[in-house]
């Protein structure tokens, strides 16, 4: 999964700071680059656990959605507290809180394997949580670890450390959660004894126990090395006038109203993020339909890997593209193909469709970076209040693939792909309606009609 931007705290200190004192970098950066990778092998866990816990608790697929919804919404919860605490106690003890809580979250999962799925959901939460403080701590110090010009390389490298973790966890930590599923529906369950029904569901659910345990401590230890470990300091410019509430909320009004593309890149980000949740919390239970693959929840996990390592190589790909050309007509290309992908998927069978859902993933890639920016560009004294924004519309990935767990109880889970289809085609106006954003005024002019 694409690596989430800091909240408007955080692009205010990446743009009006500097690292203090001299030294290698390697070191630090090593750190940041492998919480990129944590937090990357974590979300994309959710993928995994999804059809886990559908199979152990006999859900339909609204209610296992509500893994997503807890896990995202905490997004949308916490970055704004998460920014506040960042400022007030530095951006080393935010990264140090956000490992411990995550690692809490984690470890939550060992007592919720014998609690029920509503603890699960409470544990996916609190994991939540952490991983947003890490994202608000985190993020600027890639910025400043060493030179200005290399800073989008090194954010690149972060972040396709970011795509290793959502592609290698799927792949060989999803096998020890899934190995032993056996999807057993409800009304098989129901003859089961109570006995057995109950034993059935502890032996699944405690699947979970040892790999999270596992991720909780390399969390742990984490925070441990970043609490001994010498980070640059980051000096934030302070020149920003303190608004009050009422303030703020008119200056926000005022600012998407004077920038429409702003407001059209917030529901941009909300379909993009929900869509691609959506075909990732899907995935298995998709491949494991007769008339796609019939095959098993562990296999089926192998190919969910493809699928973000599809994602990693499309940002290599994307970064060297797009340096030549125009962001708007790759994002509306890329949308389009994620229509026609997804609606082959929908409409056809086999493996062929399997294949189709992966390669999404493909040109899913440059999308989150690319609405972003475009949604930004020349925002002004307005950029860190319309990041903020931005970033208010990653709740998308608890929302949309809930609506889709509805549809899929309603009309199957085949036809439910029509909605991820359906968010595509917004992404793919907004990159056409914008396509000419980057433009320098002699190419504008020059596509001009001529009028007699």
């Amino acid at each position: 999964m694409a690596s989430i931007p800091q909240s408007s705290t955080n692009n205010i200190a990446t743009e009006n700071s500097r690292a203090e004192g001299e030294g290698s970098y390697t070191v630090p950066l090593i750190i940041i680059t492998i919480l990129f990778f944590m937090w990357g092998s974590i979300t994309s866990l959710n993928d995994v656990l999804i059809p886990h816990l559908k199979a152990v608790y006999s859900l339909s697929y609204k209610q296992a959605a509500l893994v997503q919804v807890w896990f995202f919404g905490a997004y949308f919860l916490v970055s704004l507290p998460a920014g506040f605490y960042v400022r007030s106690f530095g951006y080393q003890k935010g990264a140090i809180t956000g490992l411990v809580i995550a690692a809490a979250g984690c470890a939550l999962f060992y007592p919720a394997a014998t609690n029920g799925y509503f603890f699960f959901l409470f544990a996916f939460f609190i994991m939540a949580a952490g991983i947003t403080v890490l994202q608000v701590a985190a993020n600027p110090y890639v910025a400043v670890l060493g030179p200005a010009k290399t800073s989008s390389s090194r954010l690149t490298l972060t972040q396709a450390f970011n795509s290793l973790g959502t592609f290698l966890a799927p792949t060989y930590i999803g096998p020890l959660i899934l190995g032993g599923v056996t999807f057993v529906g409800a009304a098989e369950l129901a003859t089961y004894s109570e006995d057995l029904r109950a034993a059935y569901k502890a032996t699944e659910a405690a699947s979970v126990q040892g790999p999270y345990l596992v991720v909780a401590a390399a969390l742990l230890v984490l925070a441990v090395v970043f609490a001994f470990i010498k980070l640059p300091k980051i000096a934030t410019s302070t020149t920003t006038e303190t608004k009050t509430l009422v303030e703020s909320i008119a200056h926000i009004k005022q600012g998407v109203k004077e920038n429409p593309h702003l407001a059209l890149g917030v529901l941009g980000i909300f379909l993009y993020v929900g869509a691609e949740v959506s075909i990732g919390s899907y995935f298995i239970n998709f491949v494991g339909l007769n008339e796609i693959t019939g095959m098993n929840a562990s296999d089926s996990s192998q190919y969910l890997g493809k699928y973000w390592l599809c994602a990693m190589i499309g940002r290599f790909i994307g970064f060297g593209v797009m340096r030549f050309v125009r962001a708007g007509l790759v994002l509306s290309v890329c949308a389009t193909a994620c229509i026609l992908l997804v609606l082959f998927a929908t409409f056809t069978t086999g493996h062929a469709a399997m294949w189709a859902l992966i390669g999404v993933g493909l040109f899913n890639s440059i999308m989150f970076p690319t609405i972003f920016t475009m949604a930004l560009h020349k925002l002004g004294n307005f950029t860190s209040q319309g990041s903020g924004l931005l970033c208010m519309g990653i709740v998308g990935g608890a929302i949309v693939p809930y609506m889709q767990g509805a549809l899929a109880d309603t009309v199957g889970l085949q036809l439910s792909f029509l909605l991820p289809a359906i968010c595509y085609l917004f992404i793919f106006y907004f990159g056409f309606k914008y396509i000419n954003m980057h433009a320098t005024e002699a190419e504008v002019v020059a596509q001009e009609p001529v009028h007699p």
